[in-house]
C-alpha cells in the first residue's frame, strides 16, 4: 500500500507538469484581457462599471489528464460566469471631457466567478464526475498613485481559486494564490524614461491536507526599467531576486532564484514590431542533492500588425489586429523536484474586425526539461529527462451589438512523455505514467458592458 507521503510525491507531478500552462481561475479567453471582457460600461460620476454573464456548454474528452492506459474520463461541460470590474475614468473618457490635468489616484477592481457543472458521459462515472461540480474565481485590485508625473507608485492585489483535478478525483490540486505587492515609479522627462523598483509577496494554500506540505511563500525584491530613445523604440530592463520558502522543507527546498534581462521593444516600421530580451538565471536551492539552474534565459517575438499601428507606442488595442511568432526560455520552480526549465515556441493571432468578429488564437509547443530527481531520503528517483507539450487554443465571437455575443472556444493540451516516474522506492515499484492528451470545446453567449 502506497504511504500517504509516497501518494503525496506523485501526486504533485500533475502539478508540476500542468503549473507551466495551467489555466488560471477564469481560463475563458474574453475573461484573461479586459480589452475582451469589457463593454462601453456605465458611468457613475468619476466611476465606470463593467458588469457580465457568460453561459457556456461543452466537451471534455480527458478531465482527470489521464494517459490512455489510464481510462480517460469524458465529460459535458456546463459553466456559468458573472464578472464585474470597477474603474476611474478610461483615457477615453477623460479626453472626451476636454484638456485636464491628470488624475492623482486611478483604479480598476475586478471579480469574477465561474460555476462548472459535469456531467459524465458514461453513466458509470455519473457519481464521481457529479461530486466534481465546483466554483472558482478570482479577484483584484491595482492603485496607481500620481500617474503621469515624475514621482509615482502602485499598490495591487489578487487572490485567486485555481481548481485542477488529478489523475486520482479524490486528491484534486485545489489552492488557493494570493498576490500582494507594491511599487515606486520614477519617470521624468514626460515618459521618456521610467523606472519602477518593486516588492511582491506569493502565497500558495493547497485545500487537501495531503498537499499542506507543498504550501509555500515567495518574497520578492523586483525592479525594471525602460528608456524611450527614439519615437518607437525602448531599452528594457528588468530583474528580480526572490526568496521562496516552503511550510515543511523535508520535501521541498527553499530556494532564492535570481533573474536579470536586458532588452530592446520597438515598431521596426508601422506594421512590424519587435520584441528581444536576454539575460541570466540561477536558482539557489539549498541542502544536499540540490539542482541547481544556472544559465541563459530571456524572450524573442516578431509582430506584424495586420492593420498598421497608428501611433508611436508599440501596445496594441483591440483595434488593431496582429501576428506575433516567438519564443521564450525560462526555468520555474517545480512541486516534482527542484526545478524545470521550460523552452517554448509560440504563434498568436488577434483579429477584431467589422466591430462584429474577434478572433484569437495561441499555439505553441515547449520542451520541458528536469533535472536528476531525488525522494526526501536522498534516493535517486529519476535521471534527467525531457517532455514535450503541446498546446492550442482558438477562440471565436460574433458580436450582434456593443453588449451581447456568441462564441466558442477549441483547446487542445498534450503532454508527450516516455518517463514512467517511480513513486516511491521499492519494494513495490509503482510508475506513474505522464502523458496526457485533452481536447476542449464549449459555445457560449455573453452579455456584457
Amino acid at each position: 500500500m502506497m504511504s500517504l507521503r509516497g501518494f503525496a510525491c506523485s501526486a504533485v507531478a500533475g502539478i508540476a507538469l500542468l503549473t507551466s500552462t495551467a489555466a488560471v481561475a477564469q481560463d475563458q479567453i474574453w475573461l484573461q484581457d479586459r480589452r475582451y471582457t469589457e463593454g462601453m460600461g456605465y458611468r457613475t460620476g468619476d466611476l465606470e462599471v463593467h458588469p457580465g454573464v457568460a453561459g457556456e456548454a461543452g466537451y471534455d474528452s480527458n478531465y482527470f489528464l489521464r494517459s490512455q492506459t489510464e481510462r480517460p474520463v469524458k465529460a459535458l461541460r456546463f459553466r456559468l460566469t458573472p464578472s464585474l470590474s470597477i474603474s476611474t475614468l478610461s483615457p477615453q473618457r477623460r479626453e472626451a471631457a476636454g484638456p485636464g490635468e491628470p488624475p492623482k489616484v486611478t483604479f480598476r477592481a475586478r471579480l469574477a466567478a465561474t460555476y462548472n457543472e459535469l456531467v459524465a458521459t458514461d453513466s458509470t462515472y455519473d457519481d464521481l464526475l457529479s461530486e466534481q461540480r465546483h466554483i472558482s474565481g478570482l479577484a483584484s485590485a491595482q492603485l496607481r498613485i500620481l500617474p503621469e508625473r515624475p514621482w509615482g507608485g502602485d499598490v495591487y492585489g489578487s487572490l485567486v481559486r485555481m481548481v485542477q483535478p488529478s489523475q486520482n478525483p479524490d486528491r484534486n490540486y485545489d489552492r488557493l494564490e494570493t498576490r500582494v505587492g507594491g511599487g515606486i515609479v520614477w519617470q521624468p522627462g514626460g515618459g521618456i524614461f521610467d523606472w519602477r523598483f518593486g516588492y511582491e509577496l506569493g502565497l500558495t494554500a493547497f485545500n487537501q491536507a495531503t498537499f499542506e506540505e507543498y504550501d509555500n511563500a515567495e518574497h520578492q525584491l523586483n525592479t525594471r526599467g525602460r528608456w524611450r530613445f527614439l519615437p518607437r523604440t525602448a531599452l528594457l530592463y528588468d530583474a528580480s531576486l526572490g526568496f521562496i520558502r516552503y511550510s515543511d522543507t523535508s520535501l521541498q527546498r527553499s530556494s532564492d532564484p535570481v533573474r536579470a534581462r536586458l532588452g530592446l521593444n520597438g515598431l521596426v516600421s508601422r506594421s512590424l514590431g519587435l520584441l528581444a530580451m536576454a539575460g541570466w538565471g540561477s536558482s539557489f536551492y539549498e541542502g544536499a542533492n540540490a539542482q541547481q539552474f544556472d544559465g541563459p534565459i530571456g524572450q524573442a517575438e516578431l509582430r506584424w500588425f495586420i492593420t498598421p499601428n497608428p501611433t508611436d507606442d508599440p501596445a496594441t488595442t483591440l483595434a488593431l489586429s496582429t501576428l506575433a511568432l516567438g519564443y521564450s526560455r525560462d526555468f520555474l520552480n517545480s512541486y516534482l523536484g527542484d526545478y524545470y526549465t521550460r523552452d517554448r515556441g509560440y504563434l498568436t493571432l488577434t483579429h477584431f474586425f467589422g466591430r462584429r468578429v474577434l478572433l484569437v488564437a495561441d499555439a505553441g509547443a515547449a520542451a520541458l526539461q528536469y533535472p536528476t530527481l531525488f525522494f526526501p531520503d536522498g534516493a535517486v528517483r529519476s535521471a534527467p529527462f525531457t517532455d514535450i507539450r503541446f498546446d492550442a487554443t482558438a477562440f471565436a465571437e460574433y458580436r450582434f451589438s456593443d453588449s451581447f455575443a456568441i462564441n466558442g472556444t477549441v483547446r487542445y493540451s498534450a503532454e508527450l512523455s516516455k518517463t514512467q516516474l517511480i513513486v516511491q522506492p521499492p519494494p513495490p515499484v509503482i510508475l506513474d505514467d505522464l502523458s496526457f492528451r485533452r481536447l476542449e470545446t464549449y459555445l457560449g453567449v455573453r452579455w456584457f458592458m
